[in-house]
């Protein structure tokens, strides 16, 4: 059986961006359903697995009785594949990293913490957010263990939803304003690249083909210098409205036009 692969990531629902928060939501449902099917933008390319690829929520939290309000339409749509027999996968991301169970439960994704290597069709393929990797984000993995310690994580679900979530959400917008790392035109300097090459000189380069991230909202397809490897971005759901999609053993960077 020959497969075909759909993922993009960085929806960041609930963000504010030039089109609203519910018309992103829209617009990612109907690339979920047409990847599923096989139609619009997939016409022939029906999806043997979905990936979602991390901060499909500007922020996600969940308390033991309670979830964060909105995203009702993607969990929808991601609830209705899954009961169709789709097997969909998501990586978490920097933004939802606050994840204990129930999408798993309630919704029958296979979750990821850390990136995960696959082979479909010969491509083997190194899949994750990309949060964490690469020379450059030290201040970032020691916030990170702070955040999955379970220390912190008891004393935030103590908060009322009401506060704890007004709180979660202006940290994560001053976070993507801000901006973890900054984007580079110098592809040295970028850190998920510089994780890519590090990673093929360390193993001999013949462990991975294509290392599929996301995290940088920039897409990007590009060889990896002296490898035969390529680091794929799948961009966001922001302002490029892009996916990459894996078939015979090849992968393709898309864009996307909603509403179009």
């Amino acid at each position: 059986m020959s497969h075909c692969v759909h993922l993009a990531s960085d929806l960041h629902l609930g963000a504010e961006a030039a089109m609203s928060s519910e018309d992103r939501e829209r617009a990612f449902v109907t690339w979920m359903r047409d990847a599923a099917r096989g139609e619009g933008f997939a016409q022939g390319r029906s999806a043997t697995e979905l990936h979602l690829v991390g901060d499909l929520f500007d922020f996600w939290f969940e308390y033991k009785r309670a979830v964060p309000k909105g995203g009702v339409r993607l969990m929808g749509a991601i609830a209705e594949l899954t009961d169709a027999g789709l097997p969909i996968h998501f990586h978490v991301g920097n933004h939802d990293m606050w994840t204990f169970g129930y999408l798993q439960e309630e919704l029958g994704v296979h979750v990821h913490r850390e990136p995960v290597v696959q082979t479909w069709d010969g491509l083997t393929c190194m899949v994750g957010h990309g949060d964490g990797l690469g020379p450059g984000d030290r201040r970032y993995n020691r916030l990170k263990r702070v955040f999955t310690s379970r220390a912190c994580q008891t004393t935030f679900r103590l908060l009322h939803p009401d506060l704890g979530m007004a709180l979660a959400q202006a940290w994560s917008t001053r976070s993507r304003q801000k901006g973890e790392l900054p984007l580079s035109t110098d592809l040295h300097q970028e850190h998920l690249y510089a994780y890519a090459l590090g990673h093929l000189q360390h193993t001999g380069g013949t462990s991975i083909d294509a290392f599929i991230f996301g995290h940088r909202h920039l897409p990007l397809d590009v060889p990896i210098e002296g490898h035969e490897a390529r680091y794929i971005n799948t961009g966001d759901w922001l302002t490029h409205f892009s996916s990459v999609v894996i078939q015979d053993g090849r992968a393709e960077l898309i864009r996307h036009t909603p509403g179009g």
